[in-house]
C-alpha cells in the first residue's frame, strides 16, 4: 500500500451491497491531477474525524484493487484514512486549479464511451454538456431491498459490521432511502441527446431538505430540486463528472456512464478563461 493525498471531488448517495454493507463510491484527484477512485468505502462506520466532505484533501494507504479492472480503482485502507485540510470558504479558482490541472474535459459524450470500451478502460471523467434540457424526476422502490438485506447479513458476520438482519433493518432506517430518480437530460456536442441518473450525495440530501420545506409534499420538493438544478445550467459554468458501473462497463451497445458528482463554478471571467486555455478539450475534433 502507498500513502497518498487524494483530493474529494465525489461521494455517491449510500447504498446497500451484498458484500460490503452500506457503501458510498468516492472519487477525486491525486495531487499530479489523476482520477482516483475510493470503494469500499462504509462511509457511516467511520469515525467522525475521518468523513469526509467534497473539495476536501485526505490522506489514506490506498492499493490497487486487481478485484476491478478499471484502472482508476483503488481500494482503501480505512484505519488510516486522515482528513487534511477543509476550507469553510468557497475559493472556486482554487477548485478549478486542481479539477483541471491534467485530465481533460469531454464535450463529446461518444468519445468517452468508446474509451471506456478501449483498452484504456477509462472509467472517471470530467464532461462539460454543450445545452441541458431537463431534469427529470422518476419514482422508485421507496425501501432498500429486503433481499439484499436478507444475503448481506451472512457476509456481514464475517466483517463484523452489523450482526443481524434486525440490525440491519435499524441501520438502514438512519439512512433515507430516496424514493426518486433523478436525471440530467442533454446534449453534446454533436447534438445527442442523452440521459444521465444522477448519484452524488447533494441531490439525495436536496430532496429530504426540500421535502421538509414544503410539508411532505413530494411534488414541491421536486419542483424545488429542479429549480436548483436546472438554475446550474442556466446560471453556472455546469460540469458533470462521470463514472462508469462496474456491472455495464464492459457491455456492448450499453452507455456505462452515470453522473456520479455535479461541479457548478460560476462563470470565468475572460482572464480566468485563458489560464485554462491549454486544458485538453475532447469533442468532436480529436485536435481541438
Amino acid at each position: 500500500m502507498a500513502k497518498r493525498r487524494i483530493y474529494i471531488l465525489v461521494k455517491t448517495y449510500p447504498t446497500i451491497s451484498k458484500e460490503y454493507s452500506e457503501l458510498v463510491c468516492t472519487a477525486g484527484m491525486l495531487e499530479d491531477g489523476s482520477w482516483v477512485r475510493l470503494y469500499p468505502v462504509p462511509f457511516r462506520l467511520l469515525n467522525d474525524e475521518q468523513k469526509y466532505r467534497k473539495f476536501t484533501w485526505v490522506e489514506v494507504d490506498i492499493e490497487r484493487n486487481y478485484r476491478d479492472f478499471r484502472p482508476e480503482s483503488f481500494r482503501p485502507a480505512i484505519d488510516s484514512l486522515q482528513v487534511i485540510s477543509h476550507s469553510s470558504k468557497v475559493n472556486w479558482q482554487e477548485r478549478n486549479s486542481i479539477i483541471f490541472k491534467k485530465e481533460p474535459v469531454y464535450t463529446n459524450l461518444g468519445k468517452v464511451i468508446n474509451e471506456a470500451k478501449s483498452p484504456a478502460h477509462t472509467s472517471l471523467a470530467t464532461f462539460k454538456p454543450t445545452k441541458v434540457i431537463d431534469l427529470i424526476a422518476e419514482e422508485v422502490s421507496r425501501e432498500w431491498d429486503q433481499g439484499k438485506l436478507k444475503e448481506l447479513e451472512a457476509q456481514s458476520r464475517q466483517m463484523q459490521f452489523f450482526k443481524t438482519e434486525k440490525d440491519l433493518v435499524e441501520e438502514f432506517r438512519t439512512v433515507r432511502k430516496v424514493p426518486y430518480k433523478f436525471s440530467y437530460k442533454f446534449e453534446d456536442d454533436v447534438g445527442k441527446i442523452s440521459t444521465l441518473m444522477i448519484v452524488d450525495w447533494e441531490i439525495g440530501m436536496l430532496y429530504f431538505n426540500c421535502l421538509q420545506l414544503t410539508n411532505n409534499d413530494e411534488e414541491k420538493a421536486i419542483d424545488k430540486v429542479k429549480e436548483k438544478y436546472l438554475g446550474f445550467a442556466k446560471n453556472k459554468d455546469l460540469y458533470f463528472f462521470l463514472g462508469t458501473t462496474h456491472l455495464w462497463h464492459n457491455r456492448k451497445s450499453q452507455n456505462p456512464f452515470i453522473i456520479i458528482g455535479v461541479y457548478p463554478p460560476p462563470f470565468m471571467s475572460d482572464q480566468k478563461q485563458i489560464m485554462l486555455s491549454d486544458l485538453p478539450i475532447i469533442g468532436t475534433d480529436e485536435n481541438n
